[in-house]
């Protein structure tokens, strides 16, 4: 017990998180009659928000958005299922990946051709893959509550000094006020990611996966710490800036889903401006603030650098999605429409452009492999 309490005293050394000749005790609530200082324990609260907000998210995709895209003729059906051969779902399970060594292996001992369980292996993924109007719930789902943020956080902060100068993120620092608005912006934002690294898991999965799995704890690490040390005039400016972009990000998704092709084209085209603007403009210019102008009116601590350095983890995260979307704008470009999602699986553009021909192949094929191994078994 008291080496945990000596490695807690150590790890949140008033000397690391806070400016030099400032302890704990002078940033915390009620330290100060004009002051009304973030209080670290409110941290607990988002975790009981994130599932408040999940189940908003069940209620509004099941009862409100999964009617409006059936109405809009999104299909909620997946394709037929895999014919039943015990021994190639065996190996489907151990790993979904078909290899040349595999399928040689397989044939050999079902005495079926490469190409029949080729396509049982293609009909047996798509069987895995989730419907269009699961997809469309999920985005919508996304886009409306960037909506909500990006609109919230803007009525917030629009009376703050910070939004115009960002310099005033660091006027009387560490003695800055947290108002009941900025405490709601705070705290709502933080469920909401809680919510997203639990649905990570269940949603669809994308080729991002893991890149989005790092941004959500980088951003619940870099948002619980400057609540901690009393940051929150910069991470309210970055969740504001990172909320503007992904409205019509979704928004594009979604009206690709419901098959208005032309209308996500110039959606994306909007996206991809905003997303340039926002993340490559605006947000290097906080880092700016933070790296340049900061050390010239705060004296630095060492917390200032593990801030700067989660900051730009995320900008090289920008980057690299930068580069997936100027990919798909390029690809937009040649083919003359938007060719895929830019966070969706390879395997899921792979399969937007089959044929019902192929499928209906696919179909026949199960069947004739699932005869032929009874009739081998009998």
């Amino acid at each position: 017990m008291n080496v945990l309490r000596s490695f807690s005293d150590s790890f949140w050394s008033p000397n690391v998180w806070l400016p030099p000749n400032v302890t704990w005790a002078d940033i915390a609530p009620g330290s100060r009659p004009d002051v009304q200082h973030a209080n670290y324990k409110d941290l607990i609260w988002p975790l009981p928000l994130a599932g408040v907000i999940m189940l908003i998210r069940y209620s509004v995709e099941r009862f409100w958005v999964s009617p409006i895209g059936v109405s809009l003729g999104i299909k909620s059906t997946r394709p037929k299922k895999a014919a039943n051969i015990p021994v190639l779902e065996s190996a489907y399970e151990k790993s979904s990946r078909l290899d040349r060594k595999k399928i040689l292996s397989l044939s050999k001992h079902l005495d079926l051709s490469e190409r029949q369980i080729e396509r049982w292996w293609r009909l047996r993924r798509a069987q895995d893959k989730p419907s269009t109007l699961t997809k469309f719930c999920e985005n919508t789902w996304r886009c409306i509550y960037y909506t909500y943020s990006f609109i919230f956080g803007i009525i917030v902060l629009w009376d703050k000094p910070w939004f115009w100068d960002v310099k005033s993120c660091w006027y009387g620092y560490p003695h800055q006020s947290v108002s009941g608005d900025i405490w709601w912006y705070y705290m709502i934002s933080m469920a909401f990611y809680w919510s997203l690294t639990v649905t990570q898991f269940f949603d669809v999965k994308r080729k991002d996966f893991w890149q989005m799995f790092v941004h959500h704890m980088v951003t619940l690490l870099l948002m619980s710490l400057s609540w901690i040390c009393n940051l929150h005039r910069v991470g309210s400016l970055v969740l504001v800036i990172h909320d503007c972009a992904d409205i019509f990000l979704e928004a594009a998704k979604l009206t690709k889903y419901a098959n208005y092709q032309r209308l996500c084209d110039i959606i994306f085209a909007v996206f991809t401006v905003v997303w340039i603007i926002t993340r490559l403009g605006f947000y290097p210019r906080i880092i700016y603030s933070s790296s340049i102008e900061a050390p010239r009116i705060l004296p630095m601590f060492p917390a200032y650098y593990i801030f700067n350095s989660l900051l730009i983890m995320l900008l090289l995260l920008h980057i690299v999605w930068t580069y997936m979307i100027l990919k798909i704008v390029i690809d937009s470009l040649q083919k003359g429409l938007m060719s895929g999602d830019i966070r969706s699986s390879d395997s899921e553009v792979s399969e937007s452009s089959e044929s019902q021909k192929s499928v209906n192949g696919d179909v026949k094929s199960a069947n004739n492999i699932k005869k032929k191994c009874s009739t081998k078994k009998e």
